[in-house]
């Protein structure tokens, strides 16, 4: 049901989420090691970084493989930030293949993305249709988070909110989010495996849904809890 990665910190290249490391997401999305539910994450992939002349995010989403984009590598390799965002795809029995549906979902500054599955009805009460790009589950997740975003919530307690909502609402329900703004990143833990890497805290912090190499340094996140980032440090507390 999805891999996704972001990074925190000193200007790095896409790539260092995607090819260059042992077990990035290109190797995810066809033999990941920790995915609890499905075999490969071939339903598309997409990326989001930030560039200093742009107002917003810079966004790059395909229904294809990520193996199969022979654009990508040289893309990934020049696009360059301090935060960084990027997902391949397992859609949802049901769940459309098409770009709307593609992770991350952005809306002026914000950059979210979703691994798991929870039913829409869950979350339907907390977005207005308008704003919502796909039928999938996780475009109703990505409008309400957004919903309260616009309306001046921070974005920890955001996600915070919106994924014990939605989590009671479905019992069965799997909420890993993952958003950033730019300067500060978020994510929760809840049903999903979830990961932290620590390694060189003065260089920045890695999220990812499972370790995308295997140095020393990467943590496992305590399911039902959300990651706060930012320049000031880093924090995990219990949903």
């Amino acid at each position: 049901m999805c891999r996704h990665a972001a990074w925190l910190g000193v200007p790095r290249a896409l790539a260092s989420l995607i090819h260059e490391p042992g077990h990035g997401l290109l190797r995810q999305s066809y033999v990941p090691r920790l995915q609890r539910h499905g075999m490969v994450n071939a339903d598309g992939f997409g990326a989001g970084w930030y560039d200093p002349a742009r107002a917003e995010p810079v966004r790059y989403r395909r229904t294809v493989p990520v193996w199969a984009d022979a654009n990508l590598p040289a893309l990934a390799q020049t696009a360059r930030s301090g935060c960084l965002l990027a997902a391949v795809r397992s859609a949802s029995a049901g769940m459309p293949i098409e770009e709307t549906a593609t992770a991350p979902f952005t809306d002026g500054p914000w950059l979210l993305s979703h691994n798991g599955r929870v039913a829409r009805q869950a979350v339907r009460e907390l977005a207005d249709p308008g704003d919502v790009e796909s039928t999938c589950d996780s475009a109703w997740v990505a409008a309400a988070v957004f919903a309260r975003l616009r309306a001046g919530r921070p974005l920890g307690d955001t996600l915070a909110e919106v994924v014990t909502h939605a989590g009671t609402k479905d019992p069965e329900g799997r909420l890993n989010l993952l958003a950033c703004d730019g300067t500060s990143l978020a994510a929760t833990a809840w049903g999903e495996t979830l990961f932290l890497n620590l390694d060189n805290p003065d260089d920045g912090v890695l999220v990812a849904s499972e370790p995308l190499d295997d140095r020393p340094g990467w943590q496992a996140v305590p399911d039902r809890s959300l990651i706060l980032a930012s320049p000031g440090g880093v924090r995990v507390q219990p949903l």
